[in-house]
């Protein structure tokens, strides 16, 4: 992060601690635990878009194209006062960010507003959700002209996208958990997986963790919520502290 210039040594009298937590692919995550800063951090009120809002404007695109803007965070510079309140402690010392790290309580509202007011005017052909574009239109020609325009954007804000996870002139793409485009809108086949597979819940957060992965593709599920009222019911009884734990065979 240092030979990236996203951080440097700090004389802060403000320190948070690292954590280091463990992918499932094996690597290990850098964080930093705000806690005590989000703590006292006044909230923004910056609406976040609905998936299901975004994804009901592209099912009927026939040219996509998606873009990731390359550690999207990183992109977005911190002024002075906030450094100093991102210090955390390394074995060597003192540093601060330059730019947004992630785990501040603003961090997400502060950068769908960037790119929300980035896309401004565009409305009707790019939209965004946190660091993922997408661009819908329904001729080739106009969306090689509208791509065109995302990107004039992008490079005048000093902004970069990954281009391996570029995918350009499609005519379905893969966006927030779903296949998309010619008219079509369907679960991605590997969250399904990872639904059908996951193990029986026995404590009040896991049994929350699934009704919020589950609930996701609800309106792909006739009759949703009848067939969650058992799994909600224990839910209630967990968090209000009645009735017995999760018989995982139920």
């Amino acid at each position: 992060m240092l030979a990236l210039g996203v951080i440097q040594p700090s004389a802060s009298p403000w320190a948070s601690l690292v954590v280091l937590v463990p992918k499932r692919d094996g690597s290990i995550q850098f964080c930093v635990d705000y806690w005590k800063l989000n703590a006292i951090t006044v909230s923004d009120a910056y609406p976040m878009s609905r998936p299901d809002e975004l994804l009901d404007k592209l099912g009927g695109a026939r040219y996509l194209t998606t873009m990731d803007l390359t550690k999207g965070y990183w992109q977005v510079p911190l002024d002075a006062d906030a450094r100093l309140k991102s210090a955390f402690i390394t074995p060597l010392g003192l540093c601060e960010f330059l730019t947004l790290p992630f785990g501040l309580k603003r961090a997400l509202a502060t950068f769908q507003r960037m790119v929300d007011q980035l896309l401004r005017g565009m409305e009707s052909f790019a939209l965004a959700y946190i660091d993922c574009i997408c661009v819908f239109s329904q001729t080739r020609e106009d969306h090689v002209s509208q791509v065109r325009q995302v990107l004039d954007r992008l490079q005048e804000a000093g902004l970069t996208v990954k281009a391996e996870k570029c995918k350009v002139g499609m005519a379905e793409v893969s966006y927030l958990g779903h296949q998309v485009g010619s008219g079509r809108l369907k679960p991605e086949p590997a969250k399904v997986e990872v639904i059908i597979d996951w193990p029986a819940p026995h404590t009040k957060k896991q049994v929350q963790a699934f009704i919020e992965l589950a609930g996701y593709y609800r309106r792909f599920v006739p009759h949703f919520s009848a067939i969650a009222t058992p799994i909600t019911s224990v839910h209630r009884r967990l968090r209000h502290g009645t009735g017995g734990g999760v018989n995982a065979g139920g």
